[in-house]
């Protein structure tokens, strides 16, 4: 006689849940976004993204702490600068904003991963990631501009690089000019498969980072797109890209997936602003348990295949994983 076979057995209990899960979630894989504006004394909640703060460089180091305290010592930063031009020169500025935030953090936690994002769309008066020439970023001009980038936030802290701009070639210009500088030990993180996404939008009004004119259709990747990601990040991982990435995440979990398999590079995930704002939004419509969807999403994102993931809920999903229920 065969035996039934049972395998509600091993859900029966939390202990053995947590014992045969799949994938398993840690902390330490977890960053979390900070908006450093040009000002002082400025903590201020983004109206974009609820429970969220533009942090001036002499208080950034709340934000750092408060994550700390959790377990998430890993953090990426983005930069509202005081003034704009078209060539975006706050991004590479020895004292721009983000420079600012990261010599604050590092002398006061020498020990955390400080990433800076490298992009010109945060500093240029209209708005688009790179060196406009008519209507589009003129891919050619704009690589110099994220090398000095790259480098000038690496000689205020940076421990890593992590482009996002969507031009060819930045990958193969910015570890050009880091190995130049003496930096040849400095990763870069990838934003190798960065959709045109609708999901950016509460990023944008927290970053002022929208175009004053058209989209950024024409460089960044077509939703429609699964194959053209996985020659993007091959692309990337061949120029010398260290980590990988698939910007957005939850609508792109097959892209996450197929990514994956064709490389055996880290890849990291970022669940965006969009993802993080629906949530808030259903939350308080009392539609959604906040701890629960969140948890879930998480884990979602890891089991289609990042090692990493980039979230404004970086504390919340520590700590659930140091509750046990998720990890």
């Amino acid at each position: 006689m065969i035996e039934p076979i049972r395998p509600r057995r091993l859900r029966r209990t939390p202990a053995l849940r947590a014992l045969t899960r799949e994938t398993r979630l840690s902390s330490a894989s977890l960053i979390y976004p900070l908006f450093v504006v040009e000002d002082t004394n400025v903590k201020s909640e983004i109206s974009t993204l609820p429970g969220q703060y533009h942090y001036s460089p002499d208080r950034v180091c709340e934000a750092v702490e408060e994550h700390l305290a959790a377990g998430v010592d890993k953090f990426i930063l983005f930069g509202l600068p005081a003034h704009k031009d078209p060539l975006g020169h706050g991004a590479y500025d020895e004292n721009g904003v983000v420079q600012q935030g990261l010599r604050a953090i590092r002398e006061r936690y020498p020990e955390v991963m400080l990433i800076g994002d490298v992009c010109l769309c945060e500093y240029t008066s209209h708005g688009h990631c790179g060196v406009l020439v008519g209507d589009a970023p003129d891919n050619d001009q704009t690589l110099p501009l994220l090398a000095q980038t790259a480098v000038s936030q690496v000689e205020a802290g940076a421990d890593m690089v992590a482009p996002s701009a969507m031009m060819d070639d930045q990958v193969a210009a910015i570890r050009s000019a880091l190995d130049e500088a003496g930096y040849d030990q400095t990763p870069i993180m990838s934003y190798s498969a960065k959709y045109a996404s609708a999901f950016y939008g509460p990023f944008r009004g927290a970053a002022d980072s929208a175009p004053a004119h058209g989209d950024r259709k024409g460089y960044q990747m077509d939703p429609h797109n699964v194959r053209e990601a996985v020659k993007e990040s091959l692309i990337d991982a061949e120029q010398g890209a260290d980590i990988l990435m698939v910007k957005p995440a939850l609508a792109y979990l097959d892209v996450i997936s197929r990514v994956k398999e064709a490389t055996d590079l880290p890849l990291a995930a970022y669940s965006v602003s969009g993802e993080y704002a629906m949530v808030k939004a259903a939350t308080a419509a009392g539609l959604v348990d906040e701890d629960n969807i969140v948890s879930e999403s998480a884990v979602s994102i890891f089991r289609a295949g990042a090692d990493i993931l980039i979230t404004y809920y970086a504390k919340r999903i520590a700590n659930a994983i140091a509750e046990g229920r998720i990890g």
